[in-house]
């Protein structure tokens, strides 16, 4: 590829990632507010991962400015990845201690948030466009580094489903049970991605 061509193509995904960072930001602090105000282990939870995906987008910025610059350093964006991959371990041992705490009575019954339900919804929109345009971008730079945070993009949409039809049965039914099982429900995507983080492979192109 043209260096030129090659070269706005990466600012166009690292204009990309800075929207991602920003929408997260916004994400985490409204997650968390209405979350911890309604007792809602999925929006905590929720709000929590959002730091994650900063993470990971910081990685990525990190990595793309380098190659910008010609100055890539596989090493430490190897480890910055492996890091990223404990985060996840961690944030699914918070999301099993506290389900079960809420399911066994130990905490109060979560209540139903309009807020938390609308806030999902427009992630999921805003991150299926972010996940479209980010896979375009990585196949045309072949970047396994841009493809991967892609999927943490998409992890994040898959969350939204499920953590939207736990307030959404809370809300419509009742069914306050739903919220932590839905927030359990997160926990293989997480450990999953948590494992591979840290025993798959950490080539970057």
């Amino acid at each position: 590829m043209d260096p030129t061509r090659r070269a706005a193509l990466r600012r166009q995904a690292l204009r990309l990632v800075w929207i991602g960072e920003l929408w997260n930001v916004l994400e985490a602090v409204v997650a968390l507010w209405s979350g911890i105000g309604a007792g809602s282990v999925a929006l905590v939870a929720f709000g929590l991962d959002s730091f994650v995906e900063l993470f990971a987008g910081a990685v990525l910025i990190v990595h793309l400015r380098r190659d910008l610059d010609g100055a890539e350093d596989a090493a430490s964006d190897r480890r910055a990845h492996r890091l990223l991959a404990v985060t996840f371990f961690v944030l699914s041992g918070y999301i099993v201690f506290q389900s079960l705490a809420t399911l066994g009575g130990w905490l109060p019954r979560p209540a139903e948030s309009l807020v938390g339900i609308l806030l999902v919804v427009a992630s999921a929109v805003v991150m299926s466009v972010l996940y479209v345009r980010k896979r375009s971008l990585a196949r045309d730079l072949n970047s396994r580094a841009l493809r991967a945070e892609a999927i943490e993009t998409l992890v994040c949409d898959v969350q939204d489903l499920t953590v939207v039809v736990g307030l959404g049965l809370n809300a419509l039914v009742g069914w306050w049970w739903a919220d932590p099982i839905a927030a359990i429900a997160l926990v293989p995507l997480l450990v999953r991605e948590g494992w591979e983080g840290l025993s798959g492979p950490h080539e970057e192109s």
